[in-house]
């Protein structure tokens, strides 16, 4: 069986072989699941599309041009991981914070620290939650992040995460 991969025929037999199998292959199983895909993705556009219309329906504000570093607002670690965790449906027992106080660095520019720790959440209500308070605020960076899976419980999570927003 050896001396078959030694033998040139074999490869000059071999080779023509798999290269008229492979357009054969890309049309019967590339193709439709490609097709397949495209479907898919025009269907999700249009689902994207329906929600864009009641968005800005719903809140045509949102079309206005605002500055990213000018907040109506002063922010405030305890509300805003409190709001966005309310949006998402995290309880409030589920949520701890804690932040330090406001320092300058050697640019002038002011930020503050906080950690914050969510036990036994899902990861796709979290990933709404980080998406959500950093589409509001955009100087708002995530530091470090760690997550802990819950032993023999399926997504469920314990994730602490560093926060720092610049002023």
């Amino acid at each position: 069986m050896k001396d078959i991969f030694r033998n040139p025929t074999f490869y000059y037999i071999a080779i023509p072989i798999m290269v008229g199998l492979w357009p054969l292959l890309v049309w019967a199983i590339y193709l439709p699941a490609a097709q397949n895909n495209l479907k898919n993705e025009f269907e999700l556009c249009k689902d994207a599309n329906d929600i864009m219309l009641q968005i800005l329906t719903l809140d045509p504000q949102r079309l206005e041009l605002v500055d990213p570093n000018e907040t109506d607002t002063e922010f405030s670690y305890y509300r805003e991981v409190d709001r966005f965790a309310s949006l998402c449906g995290i309880p409030p027992s589920k949520c701890d914070r804690t932040s330090q106080k406001v320092t300058t660095n050697s640019g002038g520019q002011r930020n503050q620290t906080a950690n914050v720790k969510f036990t036994d959440i899902d990861i796709t209500t979290f990933t709404k939650f980080l998406s959500m308070i950093q589409a509001r605020w955009p100087t708002l960076q995530c530091n470090t992040l760690k997550l802990t899976q819950k032993k023999g419980i399926p997504d469920v999570w314990t994730i602490d995460i560093e926060f720092r927003y610049f002023f």
